[in-house]
């Protein structure tokens, strides 16, 4: 499932909305099997997979109508019907109003990691522990289980991972002498010497990317965000969050920054030419860069993020599986199918589109860490993901309303990009949006 960018939406349910519909998508569904909590034995799933169903699973994954295939040719009496009703918040939406309709919703549905709180909050998922689901933790990698698990429940299988990297257009460097940065102070004099060699050239663009930034945060050492039941913190002033809008501050008062908004033609082409020259991205950039710009293919590479003091510290960026929806009615089925598409053959079939996996298995299978990229040169591009996954920093929380907070990012903080204002004034603007927010969805918010 590689991850597409976050789409913003100006129309956005409120989380008080779920929280509200929560008993009435907890009786969704007409059938014994969609009702309580109780523990439910492989024997069970086994026995509902002979009984002729038909599922329907809400996702945008280009690679999931190939793997529902070859779940219904081994279980003939299955039927998977793959609807995409949007990308993002588009099918976030949908979602959301289907749960506060108490119907509508799917059996399964392509959940974001930074957007499982939001429903597991609202008693809208299905915790896959009553299948047993969490006895499969050692067969994922911990950067990639610590996000489907909320409040003690679990409410995905992992099926992939988005550690960040940082990829650059070898050509743009070597025609300019440009060496790859290895820690932001470096990134800043690359900046500096590529735009000043070319005013046309950047290291990179960013008009305002809310899920870039808390990436970037996150790699910097800032916790701004403390979740704990309904209690939140909210602090965009921590030491990490300062290090990082400090250091991004030097790059946006010299104007190092392309101003072309992401996923734009304008932004294709750019990384086309190498004219925008890195990016710093999840480990699925590598399967958009060869789709969509696939022109430069040899001209690109990937190495680690850049570091603020030498350590290899990192984060993730994007990511997400299949989550249980609570007002479905074939549960059973359903974790057979989910369990198919993170743990079993569906796993391979989605790694084989592109998708970095997060099972342990392959994450250190010789085979795919001495894999070569043609795209990148012939790089093992997997080694260099694979080590930015094991050092991703712990402790990381996504707020239960992230969703929601991505969609404003550039209200508050977008100023900031333009020179308006400083970064650090439009976070804490950022911050204080969500700290109204919170309150009013109910939440102790401080």
């Amino acid at each position: 499932m590689n991850r597409r960018p976050r789409q913003r939406r100006t129309a956005f349910l409120l989380l008080g909305t779920l929280l509200t519909a929560a008993t009435l998508s907890a009786c969704g569904g007409g059938t014994e099997e969609s009702s309580g909590s109780e523990s439910v034995s492989e024997q069970e799933i086994q026995a509902a997979l002979d009984k002729p169903t038909e599922l329907t699973v809400w996702s945008w994954s280009g690679s999931l109508p190939d793997v529902a295939k070859a779940f219904e040719k081994e279980h003939p009496g299955i039927k998977i019907k793959v609807e995409n009703v949007g990308t993002g918040a588009e099918q976030y939406t949908k979602l959301q109003n289907a749960i506060k309709a108490g119907k509508g919703a799917p059996d399964l549905a392509t959940v974001e990691y930074n957007a499982i709180p939001q429903y597991a909050l609202s008693d809208a998922l299905v915790d896959l522990k009553r299948f047993g689901f969490d006895s499969l933790k050692d067969q994922f990698d911990p950067a990639a289980w610590d996000p489907v698990n909320v409040n003690g429940g679990l409410y995905e299988l992992p099926l992939n991972a988005g550690p960040m990297a940082l990829f650059y257009n070898k050509k743009t460097f070597d025609r300019f002498g440009i060496k790859v940065p290895t820690t932001w102070d470096e990134y800043l004099k690359a900046a500096q010497k590529l735009h000043k060699a070319d005013p046309e050239y950047y290291i990179s663009a960013d008009n305002g990317n809310a899920g870039l930034t808390e990436s970037l945060i996150w790699s910097a050492g800032g916790r701004p965000f403390k979740v704990d039941g309904d209690k939140i913190s909210v602090d965009l002033e921590d030491a990490g969050t300062k290090k990082y809008a400090e250091n991004y501050q030097r790059l946006l008062d010299e104007k190092l920054l392309s101003p072309v908004a992401g996923w734009s033609p304008e932004w294709y082409k750019g990384l086309a030419t190498g004219k925008i020259a890195t990016l710093a991205s999840g480990a699925w950039m590598a399967g958009i860069l060869k789709s969509s710009v696939a022109q430069a293919s040899g001209d690109w590479r990937v190495a680690p993020l850049p570091s603020y003091d030498g350590e290899s510290t990192t984060s993730m960026n994007g990511g997400g599986s299949l989550a249980m929806m609570q007002q479905g009615d074939k549960k059973l089925v359903a974790a057979a199918f989910l369990r198919y598409v993170s743990a079993e053959k569906g796993a391979d079939i989605t790694q084989a589109t592109g998708s970095f996996p997060a099972r342990v298995k392959v994450l250190q299978s010789k085979e795919f860490l001495g894999a070569k990229d043609e795209y990148f040169g012939g790089q093992q591009v997997n080694r260099v993901f694979a080590d930015s996954l094991y050092d991703v920093a712990e402790g990381w929380q996504y707020l239960p309303y992230d969703v929601y907070a991505v969609t404003i990012f550039n209200d508050k903080a977008g100023k900031a990009y333009t020179g308006e204002k400083k970064l650090q004034e439009g976070l804490n603007d950022w911050g204080q949006e969500l700290v109204t927010y919170g309150k009013e969805q109910g939440f102790s918010v401080n």
